[in-house]
């Protein structure tokens, strides 16, 4: 018999042996039924792997992210197999993954995917769900799964194998005739997709090398039930219409140029909010005690070599040389700089925690294909701060900058979940620290969220510390990346930072890197979408906008314009010769909060026709009566 602990810490006592759908079936026929596969002692494995030893075990299913990714996965191989049943060996087979929300396979065909070879391999995919056929894995030595490979002319599997160790067992997946080389998991049987959907196909770059050769890339969804693909398929039509970049042309707030791919272009109005997202940013840090610097945007390589960034980040940096032969970079980063102003004196005890912050533009060297809007750009403003800590301050910190992420997102509305990322397989620095690191980090999201409701993603920490990262969802249950919190042992050894501690002795201090928005460019994109354009009133960049009636209303439309500016409201006044209703369509297009009609009854009682974006004709005002209402609205950040 074999102990195995459950994930709410309960214990069941079962066979040597036993498979993980068996035990889930041990626990609840309707657990077993829903079942995806199973989480042992941290690693996702398929239902039918047999349990031999004591070990901690979470049944996953579509609820569980893994649950989804395993799901999706199989399916990315239906469609493999649904394609090659089509196409036979004029198209050949690289990779297929899950990826965040569903998956894609990429394949070399000679012409693009059309939408009625979509349709036909939906068709396909319909029927190998249909004959439920059974999913096994199975392991080949190196050179009898090249052979295998070979034998089916599929190139690229090859090259993949080639570049796997010697005498390393290498699993593959068998549904029907389709051999699939992959780790896995999986789920049991093809016909437990009940519900899919293949959403679009682009081109792709083997391994994303812009050098190899153009691959079609086809992205998929499935679900368990048919009504989640309903509601999914529902919140792609809105998110198209909530598209940031459609929306920050029509709103007049960025656009993008060939000559500086990845890189925004903010118009007046666009800036605006920037502007005012950074003073609410600064408002908050300023009075928790963080302090503002800026540093120079391009450094030495010497600095990225004694941050480590130069062996694990340097292809995602714009790198050049300087007049004097010099090799320099872009900074990708802010820690460097941050590092430098802890160095420009000595340190005491007394003066940590130390919080530098900077929203210093920073560059990344995104490969063309990755760029997407405010999303993935090469050049954006990250609201960072690098908080240098005792060993003993490492929790109250941690917390101190969660609370002030729930301040800071509560006031969009927006809700987020925590989750872990632990050491990755290229990390920098002693184990022994590392494992300090998580331990501390734990512990925190233990007292804060409650064992098990937060998420730990395995290997996706930086390479010089874990991190927790924040993210979020938003009106459409979509999640995004948004801040980070990262401690960092490794930085301060490297660059030999100290303080000296109250036995008079040097000891180093943590950093701990954080950022919280992400980056304004991001977040501003992930806002527009949230709020479909219709930006809060103390958000948008234009307030009011002042719609006189006719010529003899422009003078009183100016001195108005010039009263509501003297309180801080900003106003837009449009006077061109156009019929009223004209102006009011246009002015909800652009998604005003207020419209402020002018005409000879409001001139003469010295007061304002006010029209909201939201509840419509609201009537006559005073000019008074609307300034203490606007403002009232804004002071309180109403949604």
């Amino acid at each position: 018999m074999i102990k195995v602990e459950l994930k709410d810490g309960s214990k069941l006592e079962v066979e040597e042996g036993k498979s993980i759908l068996e035990i889930a079936k041990q626990i609840s026929e309707g657990l077993a039924r829903n079942s995806l596969a199973g989480r042992v002692d941290g690693e996702v494995k398929d239902l039918r792997t047999p349990l031999n030893k004591d070990c901690k075990l979470e049944i996953l299913t579509f609820d569980d992210e893994d649950g989804k990714k395993v799901y999706w996965h199989t399916t990315s191989h239906i469609m493999a197999q649904a394609i090659k049943r089509i196409y036979g060996d004029s198209v050949k087979l690289t990779i297929g993954p899950a990826i965040s929300n569903g998956f894609y396979y990429d394949f070399d065909v000679e012409k693009p995917f059309s939408e009625e070879d979509i349709a036909k391999i939906e068709e396909e995919m319909k029927k190998i769900i249909k004959e439920d056929l059974e999913i096994t894995k199975y392991t080949l030595s190196k050179n009898e799964a090249i052979s295998l490979m070979q034998e089916r002319k599929e190139p690229y599997k090859v090259e993949l194998i080639e570049e796997l160790l010697e005498g390393e067992e290498i699993s593959f997946y068998d549904q029907g005739e389709f051999k699939e080389l992959c780790s896995g998991p999986h789920i049991l049987k093809t016909g437990g997709i009940k519900a899919f959907k293949l959403l679009n196909s682009s081109s792709a770059y083997w391994r994303g090398d812009e050098t190899k050769q153009t691959l079609q890339r086809i992205y998929g969804i499935s679900f368990p039930k048919a009504s989640m693909l309903e509601e999914y398929l529902h919140m792609i039509e809105e998110a198209k219409k909530r598209d940031h970049r459609k929306l920050g042309k029509e709103l007049d707030l960025f656009f993008f140029d060939e000559t500086a791919p990845g890189m925004a272009y903010w118009l007046p109005k666009g800036f605006t909010m920037m502007n005012v997202l950074i003073d609410l940013w600064r408002k908050e840090h300023k009075k928790r005690g963080y302090q503002e610097f800026s540093g120079p945007q391009l450094n030495s390589s010497s600095l990225w070599k004694t941050s480590g960034h130069w062996d694990h980040y340097k292809e995602d940096m714009f790198v050049l040389t300087d007049a004097d032969g010099n090799e320099q970079a872009l900074k990708p980063m802010n820690c460097p700089n941050s590092i430098k102003i802890y160095q420009t004196k000595l340190r005491s005890y007394k003066d940590l925690p130390l919080r530098f912050s900077d929203i210093d533009v920073i560059h990344r060297n995104e490969k063309s294909g990755q760029l997407n809007g405010l999303f993935r750009v090469r050049m954006f403003r990250q609201d960072d701060s690098h908080n240098y800590v005792m060993e003993s301050q490492i929790k109250d910190e941690i917390k101190e900058i969660l609370e002030i992420a729930k301040k800071l997102y509560n006031i969009f509305g927006l809700d987020f979940i925590l989750t872990l990322s632990t050491r990755p397989d290229d990390y920098m620095g002693e184990l022994s620290l590392w494992n300090k690191a998580e331990s501390d980090l734990k512990d925190v999201l233990d007292e804060i969220c409650g064992k098990d409701n937060y998420r730990i993603n395995e290997g996706d920490g930086a390479f010089y510390g874990p991190k927790i990262d924040i993210k979020m969802k938003d009106c459409l249950g979509r999640e995004w990346q948004m801040g980070t919190v990262q401690v960092d042992f490794q930085l301060p050894l490297r660059f030999n930072l100290s303080y000296i501690d109250t036995d008079g002795e040097k000891k180093t201090p943590i950093m701990i890197h954080r950022a919280l928005f992400g980056s304004f460019e991001r977040f501003i994109g992930i806002l527009t979408e949230h709020f479909a354009g219709a930006f809060p009133t103390w958000l948008a960049p234009v307030q009011v906008r002042l719609l006189p009636i006719a010529d003899s209303h422009r003078e009183y439309a100016i001195k108005l314009q010039e009263k509501l500016e003297q309180e801080g409201i900003r106003v837009e006044l449009d006077d061109r010769q156009e019929k009223i209703g004209y102006k009011i369509r246009e002015a909800q297009l652009h998604k005003v909060p207020y419209m402020l009609i002018l005409g000879d009854k409001e001139v003469e009682a010295n007061g304002v026709g006010v029209r909201s974006r939201k509840e419509g004709d609201i009537g006559q005002m005073k000019v008074e009566d609307f300034i203490a209402k606007i403002n009232t609205e804004i002071e309180n950040f109403e949604r």
